[in-house]
This record gives C-alpha cells, structure tokens and sequence, in this order.
C-alpha cells in the first residue's frame, strides 16, 4: 500500500505542477486552486509513505518520477522541446530509481 501511497504522491505534484503556470503567479483562482490543491494531497500521501519506505528512496523516486512526468507534460501539451541529451537525462534518472529499487539494500521492498 505505502508504493500505491507514493504514485498517488507523485501523480497530485505532477498535477499541481501542471498548473502553475496557468495560475498566472496565483491571480487565477481554478489553477491556484488546482496548484495547492495537488501540492497538498502530494504532501499528504508521501507522509503516508514515510513510515515504510525511506525517506531518501521516496523522495529518490517522487523526484525522478516528478521529473520526468513533468518533462513529458511540457512536451506532449505545451509544447516545449525534448532534444536528445534532455531524453537521455531522463533515462538516466529513470535508470538510477529502477537501480535503487533493484539493488539498493537502502530501498525498503
């Protein structure tokens, strides 16, 4: 349940990532309101995390994830650009969570 917990975590930053700039540095009330509202329940659903996963591996794989989710929002809905060593970046952090997870005795399983 506690890895459930964290994809939850991840999903909601993600998504109120998404929203800040559409928030317009919080003058537009659905967006900020979007904005506290995926920051609060990522918060909320990492804590729940934190009491079986460790806390340098949840937040080793929230912020590869985050980053990477991120990276491919900006690309597919606004239209930023991924050029080759952007994409390679993301492998390798995608790359150092799977190798965390895999081998680190650190990772709780």
């Amino acid at each position: 349940m506690h890895w459930l917990y964290l994809m939850i975590a991840i999903v909601a930053e993600v998504v109120g990532t998404s929203f800040l700039r559409a928030s317009a540095g919080f003058t537009k009330p659905v967006p900020s309101i979007m904005v506290v509202a995926g920051y609060g329940l990522a918060f909320f659903f990492l804590s729940l995390t934190l009491d079986r996963i460790p806390v340098g591996i949840a937040y080793a794989v929230w912020s590869g994830a985050g980053v990477t989710l991120i990276a491919a929002i900006g690309w597919l809905f606004l239209g930023q650009k991924l050029d080759p060593a952007a994409m390679l970046g993301m492998g390798l952090i995608v790359a150092g969570v799977v190798v965390l997870n895999l081998f680190s005795k650190s990772a709780a399983h």
